[in-house]
């Protein structure tokens, strides 16, 4: 890499866009893209050559003339984005760009925003407090807790194989259950048996994904617990069921709607739960 930081930084390769958009509200949509170009001195023939081609590729050039007051907070997201690239950065940084926009808008940026960045082929760093949109729109995840980087992984390996439980309860929802390891076994205090694994003897923190509890009667090489049930919270794709054990442990389940004929069990009832061997994960207790 390029050691930039005594570089002055008009004359860093790196764009950003911010959180509030910082569009000129009395220019047009063509002016605010192509601001920073006039600025530089650069001809007008180049600039409105790369007006044009910035918003085709923001898909915005119907909006060229209309001033970014009139535009909807998707449009004026999209007009950021276009000044941004115009300058041709190699590194464009965005400040939670998505944050002050409704779930339903959100959802659409973010598809959006991997379109661009895969058509243009640079590098976005994307500063946000939202886990699934780092999940879903990231290709690498940097996770950072009191000024330190936690770990840096694929979404799915931060998803799957955290490094501590700072990252695991931070991307994504998860049951963390105290445990202890001895001579290849996982021992649960609530389990009626332990399960094989390969690790290290002493206590740990079991972690678990509430899509990976079952609700129903075990199966081999798995934990089995019995729970009662707490609470029931309808999220329409599926229900979160939350239980706690016996020594007052709580535990959530995700269970599909329509998976299991109606809805899965009723408040206070108690129920038999399992967590399958191959879902559980183990993290050292001192991270906790």
């Amino acid at each position: 890499g390029q050691d930039i930081a005594q570089m002055p930084p008009n004359r860093r390769p790196v764009n950003t866009v911010f959180q509030n958009y910082a569009l000129f509200p009395h220019m047009t949509v063509a002016e605010n893209v192509g601001f920073a170009l006039g600025a530089q001195g650069r001809p007008k023939g180049e600039i409105a050559e790369t007006v044009a081609r910035m918003l085709d590729l923001v898909r915005l050039s119907h909006l060229a003339q209309r001033k970014s007051g009139q535009l909807s907070g998707g449009q004026q997201q999209r007009v950021a984005l276009a000044r941004a690239l115009a300058a041709k950065p190699r590194i464009l940084l965005l400040d939670e760009p998505l944050s002050a926009l409704d779930m339903q808008l959100r959802k659409e940026m973010q598809v959006e925003l991997k379109r661009l960045q895969q058509e243009t082929g640079l590098t976005f760093i994307f500063v946000t407090h939202d886990q699934e949109e780092a999940l879903t729109m990231s290709d690498r995840i940097a996770v950072m807790a009191g000024g330190r980087i936690q770990q840096i992984a694929s979404p799915r390996d931060l998803y799957d194989q955290p490094a501590n439980r700072f990252v695991a309860g931070f991307i994504g929802e998860t049951n963390f259950l105290p445990a202890t390891c001895t001579k290849g076994q996982l021992t649960l205090p609530q389990a009626a048996a332990p399960v094989p694994v390969d690790h290290a003897d002493g206590p740990v923190t079991l972690m678990v994904r509430p899509e990976h509890v079952v609700l129903g009667e075990a199966q081999p090489g798995a934990f089995a617990l019995t729970a009662q049930v707490d609470r029931l919270v309808f999220f329409g794709t599926d229900t979160h069921v939350h239980l706690h054990l016996a020594d007052g442990s709580a535990l959530v389940a995700r269970v599909q709607n329509g998976m299991q004929g109606g809805q899965p069990c009723r408040i206070g009832e108690t129920v038999p739960v399992w967590l399958p061997a191959e879902a559980l994960r183990l993290l050292p207790q001192e991270a906790a």
